[in-house]
């Protein structure tokens, strides 16, 4: 295989059971669909979906199905991870049976699934466990690694968002840092767009496909900006490119007020 691997990365699609409930004035069914149709819409479709966390946000089984079927629409493999809003075995028995919940191996390239999830905290954290699962994975491999997870390890410079990131990012950023082979770790949970460089490593985040937070704030406060999500390219050679795409008609149709709160 010489073509590239085009990964789709959605997150925080915080969806409920009833799919006209409205979460902080928003329908996150009605923007989560218009986010899905718009990637359709596109050329090349997506090789794989990347799900990062925060799917359902009241964490019932008919969430996860609903949006198990919603996905299933972009007819292309789903690797899923959960957030701090998702329920881990609701979110495995109903989501995630068949997706890659470790890592999966593409041409060229490892992508490495971390689980962030902590009961009963929105913060995130990193067991010993998956600390020692993700040393061993970059050990074994000699290409390029792609590193996913929900929660950001390192600081996004809003006060508010960087009390409740990974309790160790530090400890991840160590790891990762002293691993050349990962050119890039996404992730979600901040609700906007990431994009910086760190040495080898490209620090990424993903708009949700409901509400934004406004970059740079001191305390809690939303952005304008519409839903989006995030494509990875994945070439074999080691490449990698990366785009966000907005998706204005989704914060049209899943808006339903204009006053944040």
């Amino acid at each position: 295989m010489t073509e590239a691997f085009r990964i789709v990365h959605i997150t925080d699609t915080h969806l409920w059971a009833d799919p006209d409930t409205v979460y902080r004035g928003w329908r996150t069914n009605r923007s989560l669909l218009a986010v899905v149709e718009h990637i359709r819409a596109q050329g090349p479709q997506p090789d794989a979906v990347l799900l990062t966390g925060d799917l359902a946000h009241d964490e019932k089984p008919r969430t996860y199905r609903r949006l198990r079927d919603i996905i299933a629409t972009l007819e292309a493999p789903v690797w899923a991870l959960p957030g701090n809003h998702d329920h881990p075995a609701a979110f495995q028995q109903h989501l995630a049976p068949a997706c890659y919940l470790s890592h999966v191996d593409i041409p060229g390239w490892r992508v490495i699934l971390l689980n962030s999830h902590l009961p009963g905290r929105i913060g995130g954290r990193l067991q010993e466990s998956e600390l020692a699962r993700l040393t061993q994975l970059l050990e074994d491999c000699q290409t390029p690694c792609l590193v996913a997870l929900h929660h950001p390890a390192w600081q996004v410079h809003s006060a508010w968002l960087d009390v409740i990131g990974l309790e160790n990012g530090p400890q991840l950023m160590e790891l990762l840092m002293k691993s050349e082979q990962v050119r890039a770790v996404v992730c979600g949970h901040i609700h906007q767009q990431w994009d910086r460089r760190l040495g080898h490593l490209q620090l990424l985040a993903t708009p949700s496909t409901c509400r934004q937070f406004l970059p740079g704030s001191t305390e809690f406060a939303e952005d304008a900006q519409p839903p989006g999500y995030r494509w990875l390219i994945l070439r074999p050679n080691g490449a990698f490119e990366t785009r966000i795409e907005r998706v204005p008609q989704a914060r049209s149709c899943g808006l339903i007020k204009e006053a944040f709160s």
